[in-house]
């Protein structure tokens, strides 16, 4: 049996959604950029798009700018925000448990000058308006904090995290990338300034994703050249992804009460499951602060890495972590930051459920989890 249960990782593309993008791949395959008919149709596709994206999330369809993906529209607005309002101030502000994309964009700043400063998440993986308080000045430009983390799910009030921003008189941004379906997102109510998205993680195409970027900010621009997106990014615009986005973005919100009742379901019995079959075994992070796709599990004793590996020959896919990192041996630095043993540091492992997963696969995983972890702790050094 083959099993996928690394969906915070990317998901697989519903088929539903590319059969919308196919027109704009053969047939609809105009240059929005272009003054002719064909071009035109496709550039009001595009303006389409936009308010389409924007009344999912309670935005402007003029602030919503299309990227490569959440990696670039995170390093647009961290670093393009920061050059463009340095008469404002020079300090940015961001949670330690940032996805890696914002970290190193915050520590290029930090090179080129910017006081940056990393507010650090409690044992339960939640960043705290009062831990915000304390960091937070006048000269505080930009707060980014992202809505779900991608390693542990843990949710953040963002609603009060922005306030606190605004009250020293900073720009809120938030990476919302794990959020989308679980979360309704309304960008104006929860007082967002800034936001990323990719549609991958939502059963959209890879190689696409937006930046909302509010009316009247500054930002310097990542990407210079033909000027399209009012000039924040420039370059040909993918509207087969483009189109993809949206309609992943619609399907995710109108079948979000089943789907969510759905992996919530199937997640609980997967933690249940665990903790009937193997010992030794925790959650990282909150569980009542949590999206409900998912688990990332601590087994004493062992490697997650070796765990990973031997359920991979077994057909199951599953994370140690970020899926960005995953060449990269080092132990999970948010794991580290909520307090973890460091012994346990790399003993972990992140079950990620989706769109298409069934009990069945869950009850094969626990099987095989059962055995692999029975014998990796057969022969491990720590016990």
């Amino acid at each position: 049996m083959k099993v996928y249960l690394d969906n915070a990782a990317t998901t697989r593309l519903d088929s539903r959604v590319l059969v919308k993008m196919r027109p704009y791949l053969n047939e609809k395959y105009g240059n929005a950029s272009s003054i002719h008919n064909l071009g035109q149709e496709a550039f009001l596709d595009l303006q389409s798009a936009k308010e389409r994206v924007a009344k999912i999330l309670g935005g402007e369809a003029e602030s919503v700018i299309f990227t490569s993906g959440a990696t670039e529209s995170n390093n647009l607005i961290i670093k393009g925000v920061a050059q463009a309002n340095q008469a404002k101030g020079n300090k940015i502000i961001v949670s330690n448990i940032e996805h890696p994309c914002v970290r190193e964009s915050a520590n290029e700043l930090a090179r080129l000058g910017f006081k940056v400063e990393f507010i650090s998440a409690n044992q339960e993986g939640i960043i705290t308006s009062a831990a915000l308080e304390k960091l937070i000045d006048k000269e505080t430009i930009l707060v980014s904090i992202m809505t779900v983390n991608n390693e542990i799910g843990t949710i953040q009030d963002i609603t009060s995290l922005a306030k606190v921003a605004h009250k020293f008189g900073a720009y809120f941004h938030t990476d919302a990338v794990q959020a989308i379906p679980y979360l309704k997102i309304d960008i104006k109510k929860m007082g967002i300034d800034l936001l990323s998205i990719s549609a991958h993680k939502f059963n959209g195409p890879k190689g696409v994703g937006a930046a909302y970027i509010s009316r009247g900010i500054k930002i310097k621009p990542l990407i210079v050249g033909g000027g399209q997106e009012n000039g924040l990014r420039s370059g040909t615009y993918n509207l087969p992804g483009i189109m993809g986005l949206v309609y992943a973005l619609e399907l995710a919100y109108k079948e979000r009460s089943e789907y969510i009742k759905k992996v919530k379901t199937l997640r609980d019995y997967l933690w249940q499951s665990i903790k009937k079959n193997i010992p030794n075994v925790q959650v990282n992070g909150s569980m009542a602060k949590r999206v409900p796709a998912n688990l990332n599990v601590m087994f004493g004793s062992i490697e997650g890495e070796a765990i990973l590996m031997d359920l991979s020959f077994k057909g199951i896919c599953v994370s140690t972590g970020s899926a960005c990192s995953a060449t990269d041996l080092r132990a999970s630095y948010v794991l580290k930051a909520i307090g973890l043993d460091k012994n346990n540091l790399n003993s972990n492992i992140r079950f990620s459920l989706g769109r298409y997963n069934t009990k069945n696969e869950i009850d094969y995983t626990v099987k095989c989890l059962k055995d692999t972890v029975k014998r990796l702790r057969s022969f491990s050094p720590i016990k």
